[in-house]
This record gives C-alpha cells, structure tokens and sequence, in this order.
C-alpha cells in the first residue's frame, strides 16, 4: 500500500493588512517529530503572535491534530488541515508564525490567510508516493553481522537504526509486499531473534 507525502522542508509567506504569516511543511513519520519540530518553529519564531499547526500521520490519517493557538476556534488549525487534505498527503505537518501587523483580520479573514500560508508552502514542495512499510527490529550476535548487512545491502531495505555491540540490534523498514520474503532471509541465520514493532 502507498501515500503521499512531502519530499522536503518548505517555506510558504502570506501577507494580509500588516500581518504576516509563515508557514513550514515538514515530512514527519511520527507524533514524536511533530512536536519536536513545533518547539523548534516556535524558538525559531518566538516573537510571532500566533504558531498554529496541523498535522496528519499514518496512511489512512490515524493520528491527526490541528491547533489554532488563541487564534478564533476553526480559523486556523482547521484550514492548514483543508490543505493536507486537498493535496491528499500524510505524514506531514504545517506550522505557521502570525507576526499581527495591528489590523484585526475577521473569522473569514484569518481562514483565508492561514489556508493560504499553507498553500504556499505546499507549492514549495514535491508530493511524492512512498511504500507503506513495516518495522522489524533483529538482534543478533556480533559474529553474524556480515550476514545480516549482506541481506540488507542485496535486498534494498532500509535501515532506521543500528546499534553495534556483542549483541547488535538493527531497526529495518521493509516494504509490506517484502515482507515474507525478507523475514525469510534473516531466519536464516543463527539465534537471530526477530521482532515487529510498528506498520509505518
């Protein structure tokens, strides 16, 4: 199964009687880079008046927030998510700065400008499609590692995260279509122990 997602960072700027807002879309795999990347745009941002997000993770959207940071409920959040979900793309948030130019802008006024901020930003980027894919952790003894990267390297699939000891443990994104076929590989090996931690 595929998504589409945003291949990079992007920067997108609307300006409305004085105000100025910015936006950034950012490519996340999980609520954990959300918020990590929220609390670097407001560092980033500190002087702005408003930093409203929305994001939307998984590949049918299981996780979803949208947040207008004292802004009118639903002028905010609600329209960077319309634009999530316009392009039909996950596994993306949207954070936008209001730096408050000292004219009130209205409910439709606010609405209008935060879509746009995140429409801009979306232009900036690539939509691209992406494999849905499975995470497996292996570990193993030291002894075997030649093995285990060699079916890596052959096979094509992504590694997450690596930890090299007398006991190694290895985070692997495998293609859902893969799945089968690669488990089998690693299965292989001797006293390998084999562990599925998330679809992703």
């Amino acid at each position: 199964m595929s998504y589409q997602t945003i291949s990079d960072i992007s920067e997108g700027i609307y300006k409305e009687k004085g105000s100025k807002f910015i936006a950034t879309a950012i490519p996340v795999e999980n609520t954990i880079e959300a918020k990590k990347h929220i609390s670097e745009f407001k560092k980033k941002h500190h002087s702005a008046r408003h930093h409203c997000f929305a994001y939307s993770i998984g590949v049918n959207r299981e996780e979803y927030r949208v947040n207008d940071d004292g802004e009118p409920s639903g002028t905010a959040g609600k329209p960077i998510y319309g634009q999530l979900l316009s392009k039909n793309i996950t596994n993306t948030i949207i954070i936008v700065a209001r730096y408050f130019g000292g004219t009130k802008l209205g409910k439709g006024g606010l609405i209008n400008a935060y879509k746009n901020a995140a429409l801009n930003a979306l232009n900036n980027n690539k939509i691209i499609k992406k494999e849905r894919k499975e995470i497996y952790r292996l570990r193993f003894d030291y002894l075997e590692i030649n093995s285990v990267m060699k079916i890596i390297k052959l096979n094509n699939i992504e590694l997450l995260n690596q930890v090299f000891d007398k006991n190694c443990i290895l985070d692997l994104g495998i293609k859902n279509k893969e799945v089968k076929k690669t488990i089998s590989f690693f299965e292989s090996i001797k006293n390998i122990k084999i562990e599925h931690l998330k679809n992703s």
